[in-house]
């Protein structure tokens, strides 16, 4: 199923302009300009100049009777569309199958590697939040079809449009949504039309037949009727393996043997290079000229052919090659520098072929089921138990952090901590009996105080301290326990961990 970005970047302009030069501060009114005719007329606004009342469009002598202390850059249209390829190119770390949607946008398809980033939720939050914190204003939204998305990101509240709903998420739009010629929509509004939903239900020979197909199709695209191909751009130095074939082919054995064949082709340039690929987009071109596309990544840099080829094979079963697939592309979109080594000789050290396993181990799990769901855990220098320990990349180096060896911790610590009700004896005794999940349990042995106190140094000042207990039920059971607070200041019991 096609899932389509569309990146809304609504002051693109003036934000780049912003970046490369500082200035001015984001509260002061920006405009950039052009010449028509006799007239200079304001071809786009910072937010601060929108917020004064200008606009696109505005003569600026306008605009500069309305804000005195108006900034006025000269318009460098061709500067803007060359920094939105630059940024395209940025977001192939999201998809490999991004193209420029100038003025103010990109198309990102992330059919297929939504998965990498958690959710389509997780991957549209970390994508605009980004750029908001480099200084891009941006809005997004993903849909089935570009259109619809397109839409959705510029007259609409953004975000995910459910599969199979593109229809519902459109109808009640402006058809300013429609991306048609400024006097079809002029006539539109003369005959009351106002909305997508209206505008659909119109019939469609009259339709055609007084604003001309092009609206038609427009709309088509929007709901989702009409495909919409998107051409990716794809960097000239990328190292890329590409095949046609004259008959189209789609048994997945044929795949394979496709991707181990541009694997190999793929790594004689790299080796060529001296370079090795950390990530691998392999793009599909159907013959009714929809395009698919699958991601994999590496925990080290790799040019295994083999390898690399394998690491496709369970997901190729979940491209659909309709009515057949006449271009198979390989690009390494992500390569890093590569030494040759000596993997196999007598003598080699079982340390050395351990770790080689362990990274294609890696990437097999990777590819399952994404890279960021492949981690270990590192010591951290803390003695908060929900800071002791930090994720980080499967193989990466040693950090040198242990964690004390005096301090026995459980194996498995709950987040966040559980309430428990539990009745203790003494007010710093262990609790005699406590009650979690509805059941009962009776401590026969118990092991504390051991008092955590905040670290006020990451903010945690006005926290309380901890007492924790070790306890061993009569079932059997050993827990990690602790209280906030005394019993007489109203300190309660709560389950943290247990121990194996």
């Amino acid at each position: 199923m096609r899932r389509v970005v569309s990146l809304y970047l609504p002051t693109w302009p003036t934000d780049r302009i912003r970046r490369r030069t500082g200035e001015p501060p984001r509260h002061e009114p920006l405009v950039t300009v052009h010449t028509v005719g006799s007239r200079r007329i304001v071809r786009a606004a910072c937010a601060a100049a929108q917020e004064a009342g200008l606009h696109v469009g505005m003569a600026l002598a306008q605009a500069q009777a309305l804000v005195p202390n108006l900034h006025v850059v000269d318009a460098t249209p061709d500067e803007d569309e060359a920094s939105l390829r630059d940024l395209a190119r940025w977001a192939i770390g999201y998809s490999p199958v991004v193209a420029p949607d100038p003025p103010d946008g990109l198309w990102i398809d992330i059919a297929g590697v939504a998965h990498l980033f958690g959710s389509e939720e997780e991957l549209l939050a970390d994508l605009t939040s980004r750029l908001m914190r480099q200084g891009i204003a941006a809005k997004a939204a993903v849909a089935d079809a570009p259109g619809a998305a397109w839409a959705v990101a510029r007259y609409g509240a953004g975000g995910v449009v459910p599969t199979g709903r593109t229809v519902d998420a459109v109808a009640t739009l402006s058809i300013r949504a429609l991306r048609i010629a400024a006097d079809k929509l002029s006539a539109l509004h003369r005959l009351g039309i106002e909305r997508v939903g209206q505008l659909a239900a119109m019939p469609r020979a009259p339709l055609v037949r007084r604003f001309g197909r092009d609206v038609a199709l427009r709309l088509d695209q929007a709901l989702g009727h009409a495909f919409e191909p998107i051409t990716p751009l794809i960097p000239k130095e990328a190292p890329t393996a590409s095949c046609a074939f004259a008959e189209p082919i789609g048994r997945i054995e044929d795949l394979k043997a496709v991707v181990l064949r541009l694997a190999g082709d793929l790594c004689r340039q790299l080796e060529r290079r001296g370079e090795g690929a950390r990530r691998l987009d392999l793009l599909f071109q159907r013959v009714d000229q929809k395009s698919a596309c699958l991601r994999v990544g590496t925990a080290r840099v790799n040019r295994d052919p083999a390898h690399l080829a394998k690491l496709f094979d369970e997901r190729l079963q979940t491209i659909d090659p309709g009515f057949g697939i006449e271009e198979i592309a390989l690009v390494a979109s992500k390569v890093e520098p590569l030494t040759e080594t000596q993997v196999q000789a007598r003598g080699l050290g079982d340390q050395e072929a351990s770790e080689a396993d362990m990274g294609q181990l890696v990437d097999r799990l990777a590819a399952r089921i994404g890279m960021r769901k492949v981690y270990r855990l590192a010591p951290v220098q803390s003695l908060v138990p929900e800071r002791m320990a930090r994720r980080i990349p499967a193989l990466a180096p040693p950090t040198g952090s242990v964690w004390p060896e005096n301090l026995p911790r459980p194996t498995r610590l709950l987040d966040p901590p559980e309430l428990v009700v539990a009745t203790a004896l003494l007010p710093d005794h262990p609790p005699r009996f406590f009650v979690w999940r509805r059941i009962r349990h009776t401590v026969g042995k118990a092991d504390g105080p051991e008092r955590i106190t905040p670290e006020w140094w990451n903010g945690n000042k006005g926290s309380a301290a901890r007492d924790y207990y070790r306890v061993e039920t009569e079932q059997g059971g050993r827990f990690w326990i602790f209280r906030d607070a005394p019993t007489a200041e109203g300190g309660r019991w709560w389950m943290h961990g247990f121990f194996a």
